[in-house]
């Protein structure tokens, strides 16, 4: 199985949708700075996980996720 997550954070109202096997752990490395973007907006948390059979079915959600109307159907679902 692979999750695709988004998280957000309390310094502004941006969201960062990425894909993991492991999102717990990955969680852990974007709030370690390990990840150049996420880096500056830190602390980060999981505020929506949606499980993927395989990887190019999670990265076809992620791909969308990320779009304008993926970003809205995340704002909605996070209200």
């Amino acid at each position: 199985m692979v999750f695709v997550y988004a998280l957000q954070n309390d310094q502004n109202e941006e969201i960062y949708v990425g894909i993991s096997k492991h999102p717990a752990q990955r969680l852990k490395e974007h709030n370690s700075g390990k990840n150049r973007y996420t880096k500056a907006y830190m602390p980060w948390r999981i505020c929506y996980l949606e499980e993927q059979p395989d990887y190019t079915q999670a990265r076809h959600r992620e791909k969308y996720l990320k779009t304008s109307a993926g970003k809205s159907f995340l704002k909605k679902k996070l209200k």
